[in-house]
């Protein structure tokens, strides 16, 4: 039975970054030898990290006064080491979820930090708006996909100030304007590659401004110099992190890819609004994510989740499940699902209200 991956993270990949990567695994680039033990410093994987580099320029049409690191510590170390690099006088947050409320907790370390608006009364199902960025602020920080509450701000914020965005799960699902940030970061395990490895997209003329001593390891201008070098890298989710950007080319790009995942989530949205056991999360539309679809058993069919979940699981839907902490229902739609797997979803929908009528 065909199997249709909709994990929230670590999520489904291409199928040729699976395959190029095992690959690799066995005999890289021809030397006989395991990705996994060749040096990260060899011309053949300091191959890999220019070509991934490159890449990342190339499909998101970054200024050449930004540089791309690949870190490790994932995307929660990028809480800490955001306000590190940025914070001197105060930062402005806004909280749409359970990571921006984590960001926000590491940079109160460093001083009073602006909440400018919180969807936090109704469960973070809905994008706040109608606030007001301060400008006296030293950077604006945003979540734009929230994986756990299915909302997604799909748009560049004008900001009076340095914007920075946690981008971990929808990266590359949409067109971007970099020049409207100043750092971009994210866990890869979404869009990209497997848990291990993180990005940092960055203007370079950011740096330099805070008095305060920053750790070795916490400098962003660290890396920049060495070029994600300075300590060894996570070599193998790097090297397939190229396969996916690669793939990502050859399928037409981010403009190709934003049009894909409009269609996927425009086919499951409208079957969850028609079928009478389901609703959907996120009421209105503009903030519903095209990456992560919440939904739950409408008022009165409560009883038929476990039912639901048991039925699609025998039909090979995986990783439906809603975040324990919300419950209910999620289908991450990430760049490598294929609309097949949502079509199939769909029709596990129809099938479960025929049974339940």
């Amino acid at each position: 039975m065909k199997k249709h991956n909709f994990y929230a993270g670590p999520s489904i990949l291409p199928q040729t970054t699976i395959e190029k990567t095992a690959e690799a695994i066995i005999n890289f680039a021809g030397t006989g030898l395991s990705v996994m033990e060749v040096s990260h410093r060899s011309k053949e994987f300091v191959a890999v990290v220019d070509e991934a580099t490159a890449l990342f320029k190339e499909l998101l049409n970054i200024p050449d006064n930004y540089s791309v690191l690949f870190l490790g510590g994932g995307a929660s170390t990028q809480f800490a080491m955001v306000p590190f690099n940025l914070f001197i006088k105060k930062a402005a947050y806004l909280n749409t979820g359970a990571w921006s409320k984590k960001a926000i907790k590491e940079a109160q370390m460093f001083g009073e930090v602006d909440v400018v608006a919180s969807s936090d009364d109704k469960n973070f199902s809905y994008i706040p708006k109608g606030y007001t960025i301060p400008k006296d602020a030293d950077y604006f920080h945003v979540t734009t996909n929230n994986t756990i509450y299915g909302t997604e701000i799909k748009y560049d914020i004008d900001s009076p100030i340095p914007l920075v965005a946690d981008m971990s799960s929808d990266i590359f699902s949409r067109p971007i304007d970099i020049s409207k940030y100043v750092i971009i970061y994210g866990g890869a395990q979404k869009n990209l590659a497997p848990a291990g490895v993180t990005f940092v997209i960055i203007r370079n003329d950011i740096l330099g401004k805070v008095k305060h001593h920053l750790p070795t390891m916490l400098n962003y201008q660290t890396h920049i110099d060495k070029e994600s070098m300075f300590n060894t890298p996570p070599v193998v989710p790097i090297f397939a992190a190229l396969q996916t950007l690669r793939w990502l080319k050859e399928k037409g790009g981010i403009e190709e890819m934003y049009k894909i995942n409009v269609k996927k989530a425009g086919l499951l949205y409208s079957e969850i609004e028609r079928n009478s056991l389901f609703k959907v999360t996120v009421e209105a539309e503009e903030d519903r994510s095209l990456m992560n679809i919440c939904f739950v058993m409408t008022e009165g069919n409560e009883d038929k989740e476990k039912a639901f979940f048991e039925f699609a699981t025998s039909k090979g839907m995986v990783g439906i499940k809603g975040h324990r902490s919300v419950g209910g229902f999620r289908a991450s739609t990430y760049n490598a699902l294929p609309i097949e797997s949502v079509a199939a979803l769909v029709e596990t929908m129809k099938d479960f209200e025929t049974q339940n009528k």
